[in-house]
């Protein structure tokens, strides 16, 4: 039996949303302890923290350099860390850990900055350790089943990818409201980075649309658009994508549309068919064929076409989001620990080469929409 890896994690303390994700993720397949964090960039509620969550006091630390060096240095220190912290911390906690041969794990997107992206992609290639990031959707069984089948040539040659991640939770200044503090960071230049919505669901949508296509970005064109008065950062997004063979695109992506809760969905269209889902009823997808009726994809539908996807519960019992990240997790531990289909999943899960790639399509929307919509190439 393969041993639980030790996870540490940087952010994520009280009051932080995405931590308690990364923890539950973590959990529910049994490959990972928690056994060390430093929780907060202050010292008095990282021990607070650290206690409720029920770490020994010796292994909860007041900042990242120091938890990197004690944990490296012990006969049962960490093997990975998740950076669970507002985007401008993910380079300077990543780095400093792979320096220290420790795997990490780290929420997306990769920084706050292509310069930051760059950097800690030099660094990952000098370490001997992996880097990780969590675009949790790829995980979903149903995503790498239709990941699969259109691999598998199921909608012929594609010709047309198009998506939305619509949200409308900050469709008011909730970030002036000082009760919430994931409006108050998301949309801080200094802590988000150089895009809003963007960086934030739009980085999402772009990967999964690569994921599931096998296709690559290859130039936009965007208008990025501030809506409520005063934001410093767009909070609504529509881009037109050319891909890899010859194949057109469209997103669009808001954080502002009033009624939306989490609404990402994409379609895919080739040649003999399509292929269409959305994350609020993940565990379907639409499989349309021309001159044949529409075939709803479940999670196992295909499962003979090694899809790599895991399937926890029965039909009917719905997994979602939390299972999303859980498989990430779950995946990430196999690689470490060199168990079966390793080398598979490296192709599959996010890495250093994804993460510089959506900073250089958020950095891409960005200047292309201060340019007029200018056609920009990554």
């Amino acid at each position: 039996m393969k041993k639980k890896l030790r996870l540490g994690m940087v952010g994520g303390g009280k009051d932080a949303f995405i931590g308690s994700v990364h923890r539950i993720a973590s959990r529910i397949d049994d490959k990972f302890e928690f056994v060390a964090g430093c929780l907060s960039s202050t010292p008095d509620k990282s021990q607070a923290s650290g206690k409720e969550l029920g770490l020994d006091s010796s292994r909860i630390y007041s900042s990242f350099e120091e938890m990197a060096e004690k944990e490296s240095r012990m006969q049962d220190g960490i093997d990975v860390v998740s950076i669970v912290t507002p985007n401008h911390m993910h380079a300077k906690p990543s780095i400093e850990f792979l320096k220290k041969n420790i795997h990490v794990i780290c929420d997306k997107p990769m920084t706050a900055s292509i310069n930051e992206a760059k950097q800690l992609y030099n660094e990952v290639k000098k370490s001997s350790s992996y880097f990780f990031l969590t675009h949790n959707y790829s995980g979903y069984p149903v995503i790498r089943e239709i990941r699969q089948l259109i691999l598998n040539g199921e909608i012929g040659k594609i010709r047309k990818v198009k998506g939305h991640y619509l949200q409308g939770w900050l469709g008011q200044k909730e970030e002036d409201k000082g009760i919430n503090k994931q409006a108050e960071w998301r949309t801080d230049p200094q802590r988000s980075g150089i895009a809003g919505s963007v960086g934030d669901i739009g980085s999402h949508l772009m990967h999964i649309i690569e994921f599931v296509s096998g296709l690559k970005l290859k130039e936009i064109a965007a208008e990025l658009t501030t809506f409520v008065s005063g934001r410093k950062l767009d909070d609504d997004a529509n881009i037109l994508l050319r891909m890899s063979e010859n194949v057109k695109g469209s997103l669009s992506v808001s954080q502002i549309a009033t009624g939306e809760e989490n609404n990402l969905a994409f379609s895919i269209y080739g040649e003999k068919g399509a292929m269409h889902w959305s994350q609020e009823n993940p565990n379907y997808a639409r499989l349309s064929k021309i001159d044949k009726r529409d075939r709803i994809i479940t999670r196992g539908t295909f499962s003979e076409i090694n899809s790599m996807s895991y399937i926890r519960v029965p039909p009917g019992h719905p997994e979602g989001y939390l299972e999303g990240f859980a498989q990430i997790y779950s995946d990430i531990a196999d690689i470490i620990n060199n168990r079966d289909n390793s080398n598979n999943l490296l192709k599959i899960i996010p890495d250093e080469e994804v993460g510089i790639h959506i900073m250089n399509f958020i950095s891409a929307c960005v200047e292309s929409s201060k340019n007029n919509s200018k056609w920009i190439k990554l």
